[in-house]
């Protein structure tokens, strides 16, 4: 049993490219049973989503087994062999294990300690299972990278701490607002981090999100998106007095709220507190209100220092990770060392059985006036003796590393397994 993975990320490849090669729609289906048809491939699973796709195979010679599976992604999704050169990437046996577990763990992302890696390789796993594209080395391989990041996300915080502006805006909400889920967000312009934000708010459970664009239509279609309600851009000010969170990218050449605006809202708002996430460059909010008393006003600058500070904290956490991953590479190989030694195990089991019936065939038929339960008693007894006898070796056999071939050579040699 040979593992290999080919695969190509967001490192190695436009997304251009990775577009071209998504395993997406019915393509996954047929992309499976095309992979498992190849001759040198004895089970495959395909985890493919923006950022990566890549192929887990068992293959049968890992040799010519990279360029069969180059051959036929090239040929599947209608590309030249050599456009993939500088693409793929090929790991093997412990480089692969060790690969696939820090996908898993999300230590290869874009985004180290983002949460939807395992899921999408969780999807990847059980549509793998219904295709029956899976044998006993994958099964065992993806249940383990499965754990594998389970683990790692209970005994580290890597996947605490927005790593991203908008994530970080959605944080300090939450910090400032013990509970959102009866806040209302408003949204002012509809730049992409801010629309991100708003995204996260609505997961997070916000009341209500209102649309302020300068075109109207726009903010329309945006604000149906979140189940939301547009606001004409004239008016935002007043609606302000009902909004407990800003978030602004409006990209206007000068303020777009300013400190006297600001005053009026308060008022009307009986001095509860707003906070207000202004992402533009330049500023669209007038900086002086967070002078301001219950106003809580953050720039893209405030928010890079958190986000800087929590990736420093992640980089920390990553490094323990990797030390658990490494720990569970060294089970995981152990496991699979042992499957060589299966066959010999079942041999000695086998040979050891056949000289115990047959002893005892020996013994009990110059016995024939032996009871029911003395016959029972005897071969319970030779039962016994037989699995003594084996259980040393078969052990060695299992926890053999370097020199299990030689073992499984003297000890075929020992019991006369296979004639030897």
């Amino acid at each position: 049993m040979n593992i290999l993975i080919a695969g190509l990320n967001h490192r190695t490849a436009e997304v251009e490219v990775r577009e071209k090669l998504a395993f997406d729609g019915p393509k996954l289906e047929s992309g499976l049973i095309g992979l498992k048809g190849l001759p040198g491939v004895a089970e495959a699973v395909v985890l493919s989503t923006c950022n990566r796709v890549e192929i887990y195979a068992n293959v049968n010679d890992p040799g010519s087994a990279p360029e069969e599976i180059k051959g036929f992604i090239a040929e599947f999704h209608g590309i030249a062999p050599r456009l993939l050169e500088n693409a793929l990437y090929f790991h093997s046996d412990k480089a692969a294990v060790r690969h696939i577990f820090r996908v898993a763990s999300s230590l290869d992302s874009m985004v180290v300690g983002e949460p939807q890696i395992l899921g999408q390789l969780k999807d990847a796993f059980e549509f793998a299972l219904k295709q029956k594209t899976t044998g006993v080395l994958l099964n065992r391989l993806m249940k383990k990278a499965i754990s594998v990041a389970k683990r790692v996300r209970t005994e580290t915080r890597i996947a605490e701490n927005a790593v991203s502006i908008s994530f970080a805006a959605v944080e300090l909400a939450k910090k400032i607002f013990t509970d959102i889920t009866e806040k209302s967000v408003m949204l002012l312009g509809a730049g992409e981090m801010a629309e991100l934000a708003a995204r996260y708010l609505k997961s997070s459970g916000v009341r209500e999100i209102l649309v302020a664009n300068r075109t109207f239509e726009t903010g329309c279609r945006l604000a149906e998106e979140f189940q939301g309600r547009p606001v004409r851009f004239d008016e935002f000010i007043r609606e302000m007095a009902h909004t407990d969170i800003v978030i602004c990218s409006t990209g206007a050449p000068s303020y777009v709220v300013t400190k006297g605006q600001m005053h009026s809202v308060m008022k009307e708002r009986k001095q509860k507190p707003v906070f207000i996430i202004d992402i533009s460059v330049p500023r669209n909010i007038d900086p002086e209100i967070n002078e301001m008393e219950n106003v809580f006003l953050y720039d893209v600058d405030d928010l890079q220092g958190v986000v800087d500070t929590n990736k420093e904290e992640r980089g920390k956490e990553a490094e323990r990770a990797e030390g658990i991953i490494e720990e569970e590479i060294e089970t995981f190989l152990r496991w699979l060392s042992s499957l060589d030694a299966v066959p010999a195990i079942v041999a000695l089991r086998e040979r050891a059985e056949a000289i115990k019936k047959e002893e005892l065939e020996k013994l009990l038929g110059k016995m024939p006036q032996i009871g029911e339960k003395e016959r029972k008693a005897v071969e319970y007894m030779a039962s016994a003796i037989v699995n003594k006898l084996i259980h040393p070796p078969t052990v060695a056999l299992k926890e053999a590393s370097e020199d299990k071939d030689a073992l499984i050579a003297m000890i075929k040699r020992l019991y006369g397994i296979n004639g030897e």
